[in-house]
């Protein structure tokens, strides 16, 4: 599962005078205070950064982000752009260091035509804040663009419906209803000259366009291509295309399939996400992310030959570990040249800027102090501009041979009484050496023995990370200043720890991994920490499944009082037939329910529910397509209706898997402190 709702926050700078006293007690309102950077972009002269940063509002009940500017200098004062809250974002800068592109979502009362309709469409505005002024005005909105020719030429894709002709066609389009397959999305790619505005189509190959990038100088097109815009299709058959224009031809071109193998037949796992496209300054390569479920993630580089393209997986010998699923905002592959990229890669908990070269297997730390969460290269210089995370709170920084925070967005977070936070390990029952992350309450003392709360993450093949989090979906923060000891594991199966680690839980689910945790805990009760008498577990998606594999494990080494399972599947079989990922099981479970049918049953928890006396909290969105909910609602009749264990099923309207509305974050966490606080707490 992909953990794309990960929260990033940017919080309060440091700063060499005295800092001020921390007196604020953190309470779950704060959370919606907070604001969150999600992208970085910096201007071709390395004069500016361009930022999003997104704001909770209780008129609309949801955080959308704005576009801002500041300088990268001395004074590096931040300027607010856009005030519509239109979700602006993907920033991206035109050669004059002067107009900012990106994508944003404008709606005017009454309107019913693009731009302002609420359709996806490209803005552009000046850096000093003047005439924004809307690009494109596409009927339905456009899926995303690129900039070419510095900005004289926009790329941009739209998405249509297309109906395969065979013996049914006629009855689909004679009865109108939902069909499984037959009509499916495709896309098309058009040119707009914005000097002339002029348009032209110049992909339309009905085929699924996920993502694309465009050389500077709109020459070639690669393409992450699916034939429709489901998941089974993209995890496992997409490919990446390339349209090149003929020569002397510019406004005509071809579309190519470089070689798969690489990253198909010759993976370590057929089932990969292709991601995050970029073209090498010379437009010679390509290179993107292939995610897998279950393994490490790999850097995929295409190089122009005489023969057409070459394809090969980055070598790196296990030597670094790409971020894969739940990294931190901002591409994991970044051209720096011709022949020098940078990748976003992960050890321990904390995610570094690497560079690597092409055909070297090792990169270079460019800052191996501090875990760079995004960063982009300053033109014309051997800095960094980044959103750094730590043991402390994140911030926009200059790093390199320029070291000093730009950018402040919550200077208020400098009173708070935030959790001391710490990566910690343990050896679990094989001998491995299991890590993880400690949260542990501000005005906590040593010997102090506390109530365990132990969050888990989702993925699993991702990792909780040692910087400070406020995350209403896995626990983070909010319990710690609420007097909890907070253990994340990076249980097997996670990154970070190498990629023995990640696959060691191939064909072992609702075993090794559970018993990493089970380890975990024992070593913060043999520390003094935490209290063997008032354990409890929670977690969203995957950290929602092991929640329902703990509660239904028999002669547990401690007192599980409380539990909160987040989105949690029950069964995996129906994991297989419901959710929108069928990959997932498929890899873990070492194939399809007819041909591994001991390891399905052996996984899931349906088996195991009448072993269940723990006080459980059932939390799903009413549309998750990931973990449905039919698998909570089976957890709660068989923990209501049968076993008679204390339990509560919060079912939320119209949220998909993670939670979108700041109401539904916030009952979620009140919900959770509520129960633990009951059951865990101030048992007895």
């Amino acid at each position: 599962m992909r953990a794309a709702f990960i929260l990033l926050l940017v919080f309060a700078k440091v700063s060499f005078a005295q800092a001020p006293a921390r007196t604020h007690a953190i309470t779950v309102d704060d959370y919606f205070t907070l604001a969150a950077i999600t992208q970085i972009a910096v201007s071709p002269d390395g004069k500016h950064v361009a930022y999003t940063e997104g704001r909770w509002e209780k008129a609309d009940d949801s955080r959308k982000t704005d576009l801002w500017v500041a300088g990268t200098g001395e004074k590096p004062t931040p300027k607010r752009l856009t005030f519509d809250r239109a979700n602006d974002r993907n920033a991206k800068w035109a050669a004059d260091a002067k107009t900012i592109y990106f994508l944003g979502n404008r709606k005017r009362e009454g309107e019913k035509k693009p731009p302002y309709d609420g359709s996806t469409q490209v803005w552009r505005i000046n850096a000093k804040g003047d005439n924004l002024q809307p690009v494109t005005r596409v009927e339905g909105g456009v899926g995303g663009y690129d900039l070419a020719d510095g900005g004289n030429l926009l790329f941009y894709s739209v998405e249509k419906d297309h109906r395969d002709q065979d013996d049914f066609a006629k009855l689909r389009s004679q009865y109108k209803a939902d069909y499984g397959h037959g009509v499916r999305k495709v896309s098309e790619i058009h040119k707009l000259d914005t000097r002339t505005w002029r348009t032209e189509k110049v992909v339309d190959e009905t085929r699924y366009v996920r993502e694309f990038a465009v050389t500077k100088d709109g020459s070639k097109i690669a393409m992450v291509t699916a034939f429709d815009d489901t998941v089974v299709k993209s995890e496992g058959e997409s490919r990446v295309d390339v349209w090149e224009s003929q020569p002397g031809a510019p406004a005509t071109g071809k579309v190519v399939t470089p070689p798969t193998d690489a990253y198909r037949a010759k993976a370590a796992s057929p089932h990969a996400w292709l991601e995050d496209l970029a073209w090498s300054t010379d437009g010679s390569r390509f290179a993107f992310c292939a995610i897998f479920d279950a393994y490490p993630a790999e850097v995929v580089i295409g190089t122009k030959s005489a023969a057409g393209w070459d394809v090969s997986l980055a070598p790196r010998e296990g030597k670094w570990e790409l971020v894969g699923y739940g990294r931190a905002i901002g591409a994991p592959v970044q051209w720096i040249n011709g022949e020098e990229y940078l990748v976003q890669t992960e050890k321990n908990g904390r995610v570094l800027p690497f560079k690597n070269k092409v055909g070297q297997a090792e990169g270079v730390a460019l800052s191996p102090k501090d875990a760079m969460l995004a960063f982009e290269p300053i033109a014309g210089t051997k800095s960094f501009v980044g959103i750094r995370g730590s043991v402390g709170m994140p911030e926009i920084v200059t790093f390199g041979d320029s070291n000093r925070t730009l950018l402040d967005p919550n200077p208020h977070t400098s009173t708070w009484k935030s959790p001391t936070i710490q990566h910690v390990t343990w050896k679990a029952p094989d001998g491995t050496e299991v890590g993880g992350v400690l949260e542990l309450p501000p005005d906590y003392k040593k010997g102090d023995k506390l109530p365990l709360v132990v969050g888990i993450h989702g993925g699993p093949t991702t990792s909780t990370k040692a910087d400070l989090n406020f995350d209403p979906h896995n626990g983070r923060l909010y319990f710690a200043v609420n007097g909890y000891a907070v253990l994340f594991p990076n249980y097997r199966g996670s990154t970070g720890y190498g990629d023995k680690f990640v696959t060691d839980l191939v064909g072992r689910e609702n075993d090794i991994e559970v018993n990493d945790i089970i380890a975990g805990v024992q070593h913060l009760v043999k520390e003094g920490i935490a209290d063997g008498e008032r354990v409890g577990v929670m977690g969203w998606s995957n950290g929602g499944y092991l929640t329902n594999c703990l509660i239904t494990r028999k002669d547990l080494p401690f007192k599980l009082r409380a539990a909160s399972s987040g989105a949690g599947i029950v069964d995996t079989v129906a994991e297989w037939g419901f959710n929108d990922e069928p990959a997932y099981p498929k890899v873990f479970k070492k194939g399809h329910p007819w041909e591994s049918p001991e390891l399905y049953k052996k996984s899931s928890p349906t088996y195991d529910l009448g072993n269940v006396t723990t006080p459980t909290l059932i939390h799903v969105g009413g549309n998750d397509v990931r973990c449905p909910p039919g698998h909570s609602r089976m957890l709660y009749r068989a923990l209501k209706e049968y076993r008679k264990v204390p339990t509560e099923l919060v079912e939320y309207p119209g949220e998909p898997h993670g939670l979108t509305k700041g109401s539904n974050r916030k009952a979620k966490m009140e919900w959770d402190l509520a129960w633990f606080e009951k059951y865990l707490k101030n048992a007895k």
